[in-house]
């Protein structure tokens, strides 16, 4: 019976400090192993108890096995929800399990502020390369042509591009927008983007630090977001995506240009992509959870990786907390 291996896997203080930190965020099998303090494969096993209870999945990324949580109330597994409120109820009603969840979680904190650093010096290092270095993934002009074809229904209004880089989607795109504001968390990479935009007006085109995760604007501010090759940075991708909707008006339209899911491991190793590329069916759940109604999306694969373009349309109401949400990761 499911309830009895749900109680089993329950049975454990690892298991359960695993179970706190999924609720959080997906994480890798190896992260887990650096937070609880343990070996890989015993962390393995414990993952492999959970997983067989149907309270976690994996999902595998060339060498690295990632892991969520499946504690949403999902009509396949409505026992989900109710074992999240318990985790919840256990931290904050026994002292010392909310000690070691808290603890947990700092550790958590500074594996990710590490890894994101190591991005960080990755990308001021390649900053002014860094055009080239798309071109040996995809061909620039299709996809470029591509995504322009895909947003011309509608008027542009607003645009923010998240990610900017060198500026080039703000090059193509503020001759049509009635505003460009180009965001990146890099100020090596705002000089570059500041160097390739200098032909255009200076009231046209507004540059801005700042991280995806955070975005320094308030709600509603936007009519359209781009994400060109920025997803696959992101050690959460629905929090970049919640965010993109907090700021987006009803009815704006988000655009996401990114790799499909795919087995190149060295494009983690060298160029610090946190995910190699996204499924379909992963897109659009993040979609929808983040308040948006996806289109169906386009695939170029005249590279020697398949370029996906994923759109969405901003839905009214408030956006949910994005760690308050789980998508499906295959």
């Amino acid at each position: 019976m499911r309830i009895e291996a749900i109680m089993r896997a329950l049975g454990d203080l690892t298991r359960l400090r695993t179970m706190r930190l999924l609720g959080t965020m997906e994480l890798a099998v190896g992260e887990l192993a650096q937070v609880l303090g343990q070996s890989q494969p015993r962390v393995s096993r414990h993952v492999a108890i959970l997983c067989d209870s149907g309270l976690a999945e994996r999902r595998r990324e060339g060498s690295w096995v990632f892991l969520r949580a499946r504690l949403a109330d999902s009509g396949d597994f409505p026992l989900g929800s109710a074992v999240a409120r318990l985790l919840a109820t256990a931290e904050r009603e026994d002292e010392a399990f909310a000690v070691q969840c808290e603890e947990d979680r700092r550790q958590l904190a500074a594996i990710r502020a590490a890894r994101e650093d190591a991005a960080q010096t990755w990308f001021e290092s390649y900053a002014r390369e860094w055009d080239e270095l798309r071109r040996r993934h995809s061909d620039d002009a299709t996809v470029e042509a591509a995504l322009a074809d895909a947003l011309a229904d509608a008027p542009l209004g607003e645009v923010l591009d998240i990610g900017t880089g060198t500026g080039r989607m703000a090059e193509i795109f503020a001759p049509e927008a009635e505003r460009m504001v180009a965001l990146d968390k890099s100020l090596e990479m705002l000089r570059v983007a500041r160097a390739k935009l200098q032909h255009l007006p200076a009231e046209s085109v507004e540059l801005v630090q700042g991280d995806f995760a955070a975005l320094p604007f308030a709600a509603r501010s936007f009519d359209t977001v781009l994400l060109h090759q920025v997803l696959h940075f992101a050690q959460e991708p629905e929090v970049a995506l919640a965010e993109a909707a907090r700021v987006l008006r009803p009815g704006g339209r988000i655009a996401i240009v990114d790799f499909a899911a795919h087995g190149q491991e060295d494009l983690r190793e060298r160029f610090q992509h946190a995910r190699l590329g996204f499924t379909d069916r992963v897109v659009r759940e993040m979609l929808q959870q983040a308040g948006f109604q996806p289109a169906e999306p386009m695939a170029l694969e005249d590279g020697a990786l398949v370029v996906k373009i994923w759109l969405g349309t901003r839905r009214g109401g408030p956006v949910a907390a994005p760690h308050d949400r789980k998508v499906a990761t295959r």
